[in-house]
């Protein structure tokens, strides 16, 4: 799961709506990582980051599909979310070891941590 290359990730809305955004990540212990980095956006002032200073509680989903169903899967983690301007080094680190784009350009942030509350995981091999 640690090494799946996108995450999805689940916030609330001012309207009380959900938004989701699919996401690049990594692991650390409890923790989900993601940051706003050099992709292409219309702006730097993300919803998803305004969703989580107004409500933290948040929902990350990881999954494989495969044409062979049998080799199916997903991860749902729950959790809180904080948005932090500057991440710690261990929080790049963990993304650039993972993303090869970030070893060149390493996000420059804001950094979503999402602490793990609660974890569900389904798989067709059992």
């Amino acid at each position: 799961m640690a090494a799946a290359p996108l995450a999805r990730l689940a916030t609330h809305n001012p309207s009380g709506a959900i938004d989701l955004v699919p996401i690049t990540f990594a692991l650390l212990d409890d923790t989900i990582l993601t940051a706003v980095d050099h992709k292409p956006k219309r702006t730097r002032q993300l919803q998803r980051l305004e969703n989580i200073r107004r409500n933290p509680d948040v929902t990350v989903l990881v999954d494989h599909y495969d044409d062979d169903w049998g080799a199916l899967w997903w991860v749902r983690f729950r959790g809180r979310a904080d948005v932090l301007d500057i991440g710690g080094a261990a929080f790049v680190e963990a993304l650039r070891d993972k993303y090869e784009q970030y070893r060149e350009q390493p996000p420059g942030g804001p950094y979503i941590v999402v602490r793990v509350t609660d974890l569900a995981a389904w798989s067709a091999r059992g």
